[in-house]
């Protein structure tokens, strides 16, 4: 009879289990939004982050769980998913329209220190198109450049020569162009990492030591660039310049 029961609750424990891996994370993304409909934006939140956590991520997804967070009122929770959902869809106009919206909502006002025009320059070819599309063009381009290169050795037509100059001059400029993006890119992909600060009020330090010279005052939803890390702080540089030492667990890394 032990033998018997013992059998049926392992049957039920497995039963369970492939009840609870038949949950895609399509099934749970729709759950969410129905949620999200519903009203109820903190379940809703925590089936869109059940999704991340079995390591689904997509721009839809951030921008969708944002909404939640901003709907529930918690806005640094907010400005960080849509933050990461710009990052796998960057000029998204609608994820750019709720970011600004969120940031709108922050307590402090900092306003950036103008780059000079070179970086202008370079942040504007960056962003012109996605790194894929930038890739893909790049390998385009090497391809009619040898291409148009070794037509020109192999074949003495003046017609076809004529052709292949202009397609070999094209090719150059564009591989010129695709490289300079992709430098970009890579750099400002790898830059300093960027950071939301989650806690309610912030005081910078001046030194990564809490009896330290207070440094500045911030709040929730800040955008702040990290620089450096001692023990459970780290260096924070606001928009504005100005630098200061924060508890680790007080932001949160986009």
């Amino acid at each position: 009879m032990i033998h018997t029961r013992l059998i049926l609750f392992v049957g039920i424990i497995a039963f369970l289990n492939c009840a609870v891996s038949a949950q895609t994370p399509d099934d749970a993304f729709n759950r969410g939004n129905a949620l999200y409909r519903a009203g109820k934006y903190q379940e809703a939140a925590k089936e869109y982050e059940s999704i991340i956590k079995q390591g689904t991520l997509s721009a839809e997804l951030y921008f969708n769980l944002g909404n939640a967070y901003y709907r529930d009122k918690q806005l640094a929770r907010a400005i960080i998913s849509y933050e990461r959902a710009a990052l796998l869809h960057p000029n998204d106009p609608d994820i750019e329209h709720n970011l600004k919206l969120a940031y709108l909502k922050t307590v402090d006002r900092i306003d950036a220190v103008p780059d000079i025009f070179l970086i202008q320059w370079m942040r504007t070819v960056g962003s012109l198109m996605p790194s894929e599309a930038v890739r893909i063009i790049f390998i385009f381009s090497w391809i009619l450049l040898f291409g148009s290169f070794a037509t020109m050795y192999l074949v003495m037509r003046p017609g076809i020569l004529r052709t292949t100059r202009i397609l070999f001059f094209i090719s150059c400029a564009s591989v010129a162009l695709c490289a300079t993006m992709l430098g970009i890119q890579s750099f400002r992909d790898t830059a300093q990492d960027k950071a939301i600060v989650i806690a309610q009020t912030v005081t910078a330090k001046s030194s990564p030591d809490a009896k330290s010279v207070d440094a500045f005052v911030i709040h929730e939803g800040v955008k702040v660039k990290l620089t450096d890390a001692v023990g459970e702080w780290v260096k924070v540089t606001l928009l504005d310049g100005k630098v200061g030492w924060i508890p680790m667990d007080q932001c949160e890394r986009i």
